[in-house]
C-alpha cells in the first residue's frame, strides 16, 4: 500500500479525532486573517491613524495574537498525539520505523493545515468587514467600510502559519522520537495519580499556596502606595511571584487534599455522584496544575487588561468632564464673541462663572500621617481658592464661615494616590499674606477646568467671601482670575455650537504669567475633549478586546478539549456503570459536578486575580471601576458557561453511547 493510500484511509479512520484538530487550526486562521485584514483595510487605516499610534498598535496585537495561536495549537495538537498514541504505538508492532511514521503523520498534518487555513481564510475574510464596523463604532466614527482582498494579509497568514506547520512538525517528530513503544500504550493512563495519604509536608504546602495568594492580594491593594513607589517594579515582580506560584500549589496539592480529605469523611460509602466527581479530580490533580494554572493565570491577566482598556474607554466622558466642567469652558473675559453668537443663533445655555485667587500650599499637610515622610510632603504649588458665593450657584446648601474651607474638585488618581483627610488644618501663603484653613470637609466634584488646575483632578478651595476678598489684594502674584462655565440647555445645539465656538477663536485662551511672557493656551470644548479620548483610547479597547477574546476563547477551548479527552478515557467505566443498573441521570449528576469544579474554579481564581489587579491601578486609567469591572467578569462568566454546556454535552454524548 502507497503511503499516499495510508494517508487517505489513516485521516478517515480518525475522522472523530481530526475535527477537534481540525477546528483549532480554522478558528486560529480565522482569527489571524481577519485581524490582519483589518490592519491593511484603508478606509480603516486613515480613521484610526488619528490617534497616532495606529501602526504601532497593529503590529504588536498581531505579534501577540500569534502567540496566543501557537500555544493554541501547540497544545491542540500535542492533545491530539496523545489520543493517537495507540494508533502509533501500533504501526511501530507491524514493522514501520519512526521515520515512516513521522513522514504519515506530516502529510496528514500538511493536508490540515491546508484545508485550515483556508477555510479559515475564507471565514476571516468576510467576518473582517463586521469587526472592521465594530471598530469604527467604538471610534464613533461613520466610514462606509467595504470588503477588500489584501494581498499583504494573505502573503503575511501564508508565511506565519507556514512557520506554525514547521513548529508543529517539530513538535510531532520530537514527540515520536522521545517515547517507548511501551509507553505509547499506556499515555492515556498516565494522568491518573492514586492519592493514597498526604503526607503532613504536603498539607504544609497546600496551606503556604493560599497564604501566598493572600499576600500577593495584599501586597496589591499597596502597590501604588507613595512610600514605597520607589520599589514599584520589585513589588510587582513579587505580586506575580507569590500570586503565580500560589496558583500552582493550590492546584497541586490544597485542591486534592480537600478532595480525599471529604472523601476519607464518607469512610468509603461513596456514591456515584463522588466516583465520578471526587475521585477522578483528585487522582487527576497531579498532572492537570501545571495546565490548570497557566489557564487560571492566562484568564486573570486577559481580563485584567480588558477591564483596565475598558475603564479608560468607559471613563472617557468623566474624564473629559475633569477637564472641562461644561460644555464650554471661558477664562478671564475671553470669548465674549462666542457667547454673542450663541444669543443670535437662539442657542439657551447657563452661564456659572466662578472668581479665582490662588495661594500657595503644601497639600501634603492634609495627608495621612503615615505619608508625612513621603519625598512629597514638602512640595509647594499653586492652589486656587473660589469664594462661597459663587460655589453656591452649584451647592447653595453649602455653608462655612471664619477659615473653614471646602476642598473640591480633587478626584480621579490623584485622590486615590495622595488621599486627603478632612479637619485639619492648611497654611497658606499669598505674597504677605498667610492664612491658616481648616478643611471642613471634602467634596469629589469637578468645577474648574484642567487649564487652571494643570490637569483635571486638581484641588481647588471653597473659602468665605471675606476671606477670599483679603486674598485678592494679592491677584497680580497670580495669572488666572475667573472661569465661566456654559452648560447648552439642549443638546441638540451641540452641533451648531461647536462651529461657533472655533469660528469665534473662544477656544484659545492668552494669559500673561507671572513673569509677564504671555502665553496660549488651548482649550478643547467637552465634546471635543470627550471625543479625543475616545480616537486615543478606542483602538486600545478593541485590540485588548479582540485579545482578551482570543485569550478566553483559547483557554476555555483547553479546557474544553481536555474534557472531551477524559471522557474517552472514561468511557469503560461509564459503560460498566451502566451495566450494573445506574441509569444516564444519575451518571449526569457526578459530571455536572465534575464540570463545575473544571470550569469554576480555574474562572473564580482568575476573577480574583484579575480584580486585585485592577484595583491596584485602576484609577491610573480612568474614573469608574465598579461598571466596567462587571460587565467584563460577566461577559467572561457567559462564555466559560458555553464551554462548560459543550462540554456537559460531550460527555452526555459519551454516556449515551456507551452502552
Amino acid at each position: 500500500m502507497s503511503l499516499s493510500k495510508l494517508v487517505l484511509r489513516s485521516m478517515k479512520k480518525n475522522m472523530k479525532h481530526y475535527y477537534l484538530y481540525f477546528f483549532a487550526l480554522i478558528f486560529s486562521v480565522t482569527l489571524y486573517f481577519s485581524f490582519v485584514t483589518l490592519e491593511y483595510n484603508g478606509e480603516v487605516f486613515d480613521t484610526v491613524q488619528k490617534s497616532g499610534t495606529a501602526s504601532a498598535g497593529f503590529k504588536a496585537a498581531t505579534y501577540i495574537l500569534y502567540f496566543i495561536i501557537l500555544f493554541f495549537v501547540l497544545y491542540a495538537n500535542h492533545l491530539f498525539m496523545k489520543r493517537r498514541s495507540k494508533e502509533i504505538g501500533l504501526y511501530q508492532l507491524i514493522g514501520m520505523t519512526k521515520g515512516l511514521i513521522v513522514r504519515l503523520l506530516a502529510l496528514e498534518s500538511m493536508l490540515l493545515f491546508v484545508g485550515a487555513v483556508l477555510i479559515g481564510m475564507l471565514v476571516g475574510f468576510f467576518s473582517s468587514r463586521l469587526i472592521a464596523m465594530i471598530l469604527l463604532r467604538i471610534l464613533e466614527k461613520e466610514t462606509l467600510v467595504t470588503m477588500t482582498f489584501s494581498t499583504q494579509a494573505l502573503k503575511q497568514s501564508m508565511i506565519v502559519f507556514a512557520i506554525l506547520l514547521v513548529v508543529v512538525l517539530i513538535q510531532m517528530t520530537w514527540m515520536i522520537h522521545r517515547v517507548s513503544l511501551l509507553s505509547l500504550f499506556s499515555a492515556a493512563k498516565q494522568a491518573d495519580e492514586r492519592v493514597k495519604r498526604f503526607s503532613p509536608l504536603q498539607m504544609i504546602i497546600g496551606f503556604l499556596g493560599l497564604v501566598s495568594i493572600a499576600y500577593g492580594y495584599y501586597a496589591s491593594t499597596k502597590l501604588f502606595d507613595i512610600n514605597t513607589a520607589g520599589n514599584l517594579f520589585l513589588n510587582m515582580m513579587i505580586i506575580l511571584a507569590t500570586t503565580i506560584g500560589g496558583t500552582f500549589l493550590v492546584f497541586r496539592f490544597s485542591v486534592a487534599f480537600i478532595m480525599n480529605t471529604v472523601r476519607l469523611k464518607k469512610n468509603g460509602h461513596l456514591s456515584v455522584h463522588d466516583v465520578l466527581a471526587l475521585t477522578p479530580i483528585m487522582h487527576r490533580m497531579k498532572s492537570n496544575a501545571k495546565s490548570l494554572t497557566l489557564i487560571t493565570v492566562l484568564t486573570g491577566v486577559s481580563l485584567g487588561v480588558t477591564t483596565l482598556s475598558y475603564i479608560s474607554y468607559y471613563s472617557s466622558a468623566a474624564t473629559a468632564y475633569s477637564q472641562v466642567p461644561g460644555d464650554y469652558i471661558l477664562h478671564e473675559d475671553q470669548g465674549q464673541d462666542f457667547l454673542i453668537k450663541l444669543k443670535d443663533n437662539n442657542i439657551a445655555f447657563d452661564k456659572v462663572e466662578y472668581r479665582l485667587q490662588g495661594v500657595t500650599a503644601s497639600i501634603a499637610q492634609l495627608m495621612a500621617d503615615a505619608h508625612q515622610e513621603s519625598p512629597f510632603a514638602n512640595l509647594e504649588g499653586t492652589i486656587y481658592t473660589i469664594p462661597l458665593s459663587d460655589y453656591q450657584q452649584r451647592s447653595p446648601q453649602a455653608s462655612i464661615s471664619g477659615n473653614d474651607v471646602i476642598l473640591t474638585n480633587y478626584g480621579g488618581y490623584m485622590a486615590e494616590m495622595f488621599p486627603l483627610k478632612k479637619d485639619r488644618d492648611l497654611v497658606v501663603s499669598a505674597g504677605e499674606l498667610q492664612e491658616t484653613l481648616h478643611v471642613k470637609a471634602i467634596v469629589d466634584e469637578s468645577i474648574i477646568g484642567g487649564t487652571i488646575t494643570a490637569g483635571g483632578g486638581g484641588p481647588i478651595f471653597v473659602v468665605s467671601d471675606a476671606l477670599f476678598n483679603k486674598l485678592s489684594t494679592q491677584a497680580k502674584l497670580f495669572p488666572w482670575h475667573k472661569q465661566t462655565a456654559i452648560t447648552l440647555k439642549s443638546k441638540s445645539d451641540l452641533a451648531l455650537a461647536e462651529q461657533l465656538y472655533k469660528e469665534s477663536s473662544a477656544n484659545v485662551v492668552s494669559i500673561i504669567d507671572t513673569d509677564g511672557t504671555s502665553q496660549n493656551y488651548k482649550v478643547d470644548s467637552f465634546e471635543a475633549e470627550r471625543k479625543n479620548n475616545i480616537e486615543s483610547l478606542g483602538l486600545s479597547i478593541f485590540t485588548t478586546a479582540f485579545l482578551g477574546l482570543a485569550f478566553l476563547t483559547t483557554t476555555g477551548s483547553i479546557l474544553y478539549f481536555k474534557q472531551m479527552s477524559e471522557a474517552e478515557e472514561e468511557r469503560g467505566a461509564y459503560t460498566i456503570l451502566r451495566k450494573i443498573g445506574f441509569s444516564e441521570r444519575d451518571i449526569m449528576k457526578g459530571i455536572f459536578m465534575k464540570q463545575a469544579f473544571n470550569f469554576g474554579v480555574p474562572l473564580l481564581i482568575g476573577l480574583l486575580h484579575s480584580y486585585f489587579a485592577v484595583k491596584s491601578g485602576w484609577f491610573l486609567f480612568g474614573s469608574e471601576l465598579a461598571a466596567p469591572l462587571w460587565i467584563a467578569m460577566c461577559c467572561y462568566i457567559a462564555l466559560y458557561a458555553i464551554f462548560a454546556v459543550l462540554s456537559v454535552g460531550y460527555y452526555k454524548k459519551v454516556i449515551r453511547e456507551s452502552l
